[in-house]
């Protein structure tokens, strides 16, 4: 399915960190898994928790909640690692990022999306779309390919690779 195609779905994957609750277009989900042992990687920065292996990939995986200014993420059975397909510079990145627990998947039309708080929100405004009001609960809808700066991206993937190359990481899937 191309770009175009992809973009004109109107599903998203939500998901809660802490009592708040976002969503991601499901365009750029491509997996949901369980949560795993996280091997870390030496002078990361604060969020990147470390790697897995998913299917014979270094996939890196971030604390989504340290991201965004939050406490970090405290494991639980609904714990679990959302894997995106981040876009930078024209290039596709998978990323996984630890959630407090997936939600459900919603079909939100662009006309009940509210636009993006532009003060008072403690989320950097350039990661939120919209919001999403759905029965008296807000859903902030998150741009995704914004949340990483392509510097991160390109830190974190560095850290993956050279982490792959002076240890053998526990594979899964």
């Amino acid at each position: 399915m191309n770009q175009e195609n992809l973009s004109r779905i109107n599903s998203y994957l939500s998901f809660k960190l802490g009592e708040e609750e976002f969503a991601a277009h499901v365009g750029k989900v491509l997996n949901i898994l369980e949560m795993t042992k996280i091997t870390e990687v030496p002078k990361a920065p604060e969020y990147m928790k470390g790697v897995i292996n998913l299917r014979g990939t270094v996939l890196p995986v971030i604390d989504t909640r340290i991201k965004f200014g939050m406490a970090p993420t405290v494991y639980t059975t609904n714990t679990c690692i959302i894997v995106l397909d981040i876009e930078m510079d024209g290039e596709s990145i998978h990323v996984g990022a630890l959630v407090d627990s997936v939600q459900a998947v919603l079909e939100l039309d662009e006309n009940t999306l509210l636009p993006a708080p532009s003060i008072g929100s403690k989320y950097k405004s350039e990661f939120i779309e919209g919001v999403a009001n759905i029965d008296d609960r807000f859903i902030m809808i998150l741009n995704m390919d914004s949340v990483f700066s392509s510097d991160e991206l390109s830190s974190m993937k560095d850290k993956a690779v050279e982490t792959e190359k002076t240890s053998e990481i526990e594979e899964i899937g």
